[in-house]
């Protein structure tokens, strides 16, 4: 499978019961059966996949150059897309898994969905930024948003928004057996500015039972159900994260320009880097930012050799009074904070304000004709 060059990790199990990935146990995108001479418990180690994770792919291998009609029967039935025998050729394999990844070309969206805020310690304001970012990615992409707090040991996504949600995270991980769209849609609570909210723990104990496998598969659903994750992780992690993180298409670090921000911001990127996270997708904003601070983040950049992707002012007035009436900063055209984060919004989203604008001039002009055409009719 390595030689094939298109394998970024694997996983091994045997088709014992006993021995089955748990629940909410990251499943990879392919699975390679290597069939026994009784294909049966593989056949239902495949099954056991499929409902923790219906999109994945499997192979199987099998030492008959041309399998019964009947095991291709069963095999079908049990979801296997692929046969291939044994001894195993790369080339017909690097073939199949090829063939694979086009037909997963249009769905590839589906997993670059997720936009991850970590703060560089604890009280630089990732909380707020993440709220008033997934708020600005809904007003200017007019998609469907999903806000998600992993703040730990206490979520405050919720106050910030005056929500008071009846479903949490705690519900999602404590269904991880029924926890598909259908569900996880009953979990969500929805804001006015069209932003979808999970709620986050309300109880410090609350965490004793989440694992870092659920919370990956719960991403995993989340990315489902949304076009754009935004994810406030807070400032506290252990390398189990790295699985969580692999999935974001950003990665922003939260810091303020003051000196215990920045000497922890440095360690942070030290200790993601080295969980294998890929540099480029990590990038550093800036909260709280006077003009008075550039010299010293010139530093910064030079020392971490990366440049900063924004630099939010401090605007402690406008902060304060959202924070305390539990609403977004709002949407005026000349405050700089709220222009500096809608720019941010654009920059995650991967768009351009002119794209935006011709769609959303696209979008009137349809609606014109149909109803030009409807008062012709």
């Amino acid at each position: 499978m390595q030689q094939t060059g298109m394998i970024a990790s694997m996983a091994a199990w045997t088709p014992d019961p006993e021995r089955y990935p748990v629940t909410g146990e990251p499943v990879p995108d392919v699975i390679l059966l290597d069939l026994g001479e009784d294909p049966a418990p593989f056949f239902d180690f495949a099954a056991h996949l499929r409902r923790q994770r219906a999109t994945i792919h499997v192979v199987a291998v099998s030492m008959a150059q041309h399998p019964e009609p009947e095991l291709l029967l069963q095999a079908m039935r049990m979801g296997i897309q692929d046969f291939l025998s044994k001894p195993l050729d790369g080339a017909a394999l690097q073939q199949t898994l090829a063939r694979f990844m086009m037909d997963r070309g249009a769905e590839s969206g589906q997993f670059d969905k997720l936009i991850v805020l970590m703060g560089a310690k604890g009280g630089v304001g990732t909380t707020t930024v993440a709220v008033n970012l997934a708020v600005q990615l809904a007003h200017i992409t007019k998609k469907r948003i999903g806000l998600l707090d992993f703040g730990f040991p206490l979520g405050h996504v919720s106050l910030l928004l005056d929500l008071q949600p009846r479903f949490g995270l705690r519900d999602a991980i404590e269904n991880l057996d029924r926890l598909d769209a259908h569900f996880f849609n009953g979990l969500l609570t929805k804001h006015k500015s069209g932003l979808e909210v999970l709620g986050g723990a309300a109880y410090t104990d609350e965490w004793l039972r989440i694992t870092t496998p659920a919370l990956v598969r719960l991403v995993h659903v989340a990315q489902g159900v949304f076009d754009y994750v935004v994810l406030d992780y807070g400032s506290m992690y252990s390398s189990e994260v790295r699985a969580i993180l692999s999935l974001a298409r950003v990665i922003l670090l939260i810091t303020q320009a003051d000196v215990p921000s920045l000497w922890t911001l440095s360690r942070h990127l030290t200790a993601l880097v080295d969980l294998g996270i890929d540099p480029q997708r990590i990038h550093l904003v800036v909260n709280r930012w006077h003009k008075r601070d550039d010299a010293a983040l010139a530093s910064v950049e030079k020392n971490l050799r990366r440049p900063i992707l924004a630099r939010l002012p401090n605007d402690f007035k406008l902060v304060g009074e959202a924070s305390g009436l539990g609403i977004p900063l709002g949407a005026h055209p000349n405050n700089l904070l709220i222009s500096r984060i809608r720019q941010l919004a654009y920059d995650v989203a991967g768009v351009s304000p002119e794209k935006v604008r011709k769609q959303v001039g696209n979008s009137i002009l349809r609606l014109f004709s149909t109803r030009r055409a409807g008062n012709e009719l």
